[in-house]
């Protein structure tokens, strides 16, 4: 299993709009990805612009080839995209042990 974490920045007061469209995307794109295994999103206490968005793959090509080269990628960014205040900082994790 492996762990996607993106830091995502959203422009300011566009919070609201933005919570509701990652929640959209979630359930009507990454939901139907192949690999995906579950998600969750935090949203910052003292930085309400910033959010985590957590997503568990099978393994890092179900997200860096068949998600990331797939036409959903594109509906996924079309989606959320547009609140972006700049580019997230995407990493991949796996667990120890």
């Amino acid at each position: 299993m492996i762990l996607e974490v993106a830091d995502i920045r959203v422009l300011a007061g566009k919070e609201a709009e933005f919570e509701q469209a990652i929640l959209r995307g979630l359930e009507q794109v990454i939901s139907k990805a192949a690999g995906a295994k579950s998600w969750k999103v935090q949203k910052g206490i003292e930085s309400p612009n910033r959010f985590l968005l957590m997503i568990e793959w099978e393994t890092l090509e179900h997200h860096t080839v068949g998600f990331r080269q797939s036409p959903a990628f594109q509906e996924w960014r079309g989606i959320v995209g547009p609140f972006f205040a700049e580019p997230p900082v995407v990493e991949h994790f796996q667990v120890l042990g």
